[in-house]
């Protein structure tokens, strides 16, 4: 289904995209750690109120018989990140000593995408404080949609946790703990929702140059923009640099699509830039960069899929191959040679739509997967027949709201990174095997797979990247950006 309704004229939501108010910018905030807190312990003036409304406002004979099915579905007791309801007035904090990194920053209004930069201060680093570099586009509310932009971000002063694992670390580290992270930003007007972006570097000319970053944004207004940001990102390390309203301007704006889009990809077999974008009419289109730096989009959309197209992922080892996801509850498998633009596989992989994919780069025969009922799954290609019903190789419905973002984590192909509708990232190992039925719980606790390593909160979690450099920190947008490296991974 589309993720708006037609008749959406007013700052309602979208699928699983709820409009947050507008946020004050906070560029140094960081989680403060501590127990649960009751904001309403002094609330209730006498014994007799409490009795009378009881400790939420309802009769304490219905509160009593809602907890008491919570307890047949967790007879343990055991509370549950995104699934189990806090009590009024309770509030959830992170354990500090579950994260080697975590911090929390505040953008002018919320982002629904954004995307990780490779930069060149080196890969496989793990020296704190750390820097990383990404772009995001904004969602305002519709009332103000000129307020919305491309943000071009650099992260820096992203220290450890205090007293947290002493891995990696050195002692001139010690005095950078207590830092406050620092968010510091370019900005590029947009007049439209992002929905989603996606970066691309192309290769330097030469040894002295430095690559040249591409993004592409998916707007509400069905229009893709495509920017080059290599002077914002410039900017940031070259004190005294202004942006000019020319370099704001996108280099190429592709107007083939007629309805708003969420899918968007480009090729890492594409050096120069190859571009995939779909929509909520099914159509899939192919925008090439040429020799010349310029850009062209092939007219005849790639056709096939009977609802809206809410992800595209270009294969990691074949040029010509990638993979497209519906909410038609579909996976096809396509090649850009075929003239008559049809799909080579296609697959029903669930009853409802699948929100998002993610391609292995290490193992390149598995695909990962997640749609609207919170059920994510992994698919080994090669079983894959055209005259077959597919069966995945692992599936898990631990979330009990839709999946918003799957990845694979860039170097490790059986670790993958989940966020959802329920406020959560998940992070998993699929190395885990199940030894015997009592392994398919947790610790006692049921419905919790053993392959489930980690669960961070994230209010409106909407999607999650590894970083590619530095290993194990990732990165969430939801109401508030996080960073964080678990003791986990």
């Amino acid at each position: 289904m589309s993720k708006r309704t037609a008749d959406e004229d007013s700052a309602g939501p979208l699928k699983g995209r709820s409009r947050p108010d507008a946020m004050d910018i906070d560029d140094d905030k960081t989680n403060e750690m501590g127990e649960f807190e009751d904001e309403f312990e002094d609330e209730f003036e006498s014994e007799d109120e409490i009795i009378e409304a009881g400790v939420d406002g309802r009769p304490d004979a219905e509160r009593e018989a809602e907890e008491g099915a919570m307890e047949l579905d967790n007879p343990q007791g055991t509370f549950i990140v995104g699934r189990t309801k806090l009590e009024p007035g309770q509030t959830l904090s992170p354990d500090p000593t579950t994260y080697r990194m975590l911090h929390n920053l505040s953008t002018p209004w919320p982002c629904l995408s954004f995307d990780i930069i490779r930069d060149g201060l080196g890969d496989n680093r793990s020296v704190y404080p750390m820097t990383m570099y990404t772009v995001a586009g904004t969602q305002a509310e519709n009332t103000k949609a000129s307020d919305n932009s491309l943000m071009v971000m650099k992260l820096s002063a992203l220290s450890k946790m205090q007293g947290g694992d002493d891995e990696d670390s050195s002692d001139d580290e010690d005095d950078d703990e207590d830092s406050d992270p620092l968010l510091e930003h370019k900005s590029i007007p947009l007049n439209s929702t992002t929905n989603r972006i996606r970066a691309h570097q192309t290769p330097a000319t030469g040894a002295s140059q430095t690559p040249t970053t591409l993004t592409a944004t998916m707007t509400e207004s069905t229009n893709v923009y495509i920017h080059d940001i290599t002077p914002h990102l410039a900017s940031f390390d070259t004190p005294g640099t202004i942006i000019t309203p020319q370099q704001n301007k996108p280099v190429c704006t592709i107007r083939a699509h007629k309805s708003e889009g969420y899918a968007v990809d480009w090729s890492t077999l594409h050096p120069q830039g190859k571009l995939l974008t779909g929509d909520n009419d099914g159509l899939i289109y192919v925008t090439t960069r040429t020799d010349g730096g310029g850009f062209v989009t092939d007219n005849r959309p790639f056709t096939g899929h009977t609802s809206s197209v809410e992800e595209l992922q270009w294969s990691p080892s074949e040029a010509s191959v990638f993979a497209s996801a519906s909410s038609d509850g579909t996976i096809r498998v396509w090649d850009v040679r075929s003239k008559a633009r049809k799909p080579a596989l296609s697959m029903q992989v669930s009853n409802v739509d699948v929100n998002v994919m993610s391609w292995s780069r290490q193992t390149t025969h598995l695909l990962a997967s997640g749609d609207d009922a919170g059920v994510w799954g992994v698919w080994d290609l090669r079983q894959w027949k055209s005259d077959g019903k597919p069966t995945p190789i692992a599936s898990f419905d631990y979330h009990k709201e839709q999946i918003t973002s799957v990845e694979w984590h860039p170097t490790d192909d059986s670790i993958v990174a989940v966020s959802a509708g329920d406020n959560t990232v998940t992070i998993w190992d699929l190395a885990v095997e199940l030894d015997d039925e009592e392994s398919k719980d947790t610790g006692g606790v049921a419905d919790v797979p053993p392959q489930l390593l980690f669960v961070h909160y994230q209010n409106l979690a909407k999607e999650v990247h590894w970083h590619p450099q530095i290993p194990g920190v990732l990165a969430a947008t939801g109401e508030e950006f996080s960073v964080f490296r678990t003791i986990s991974v």
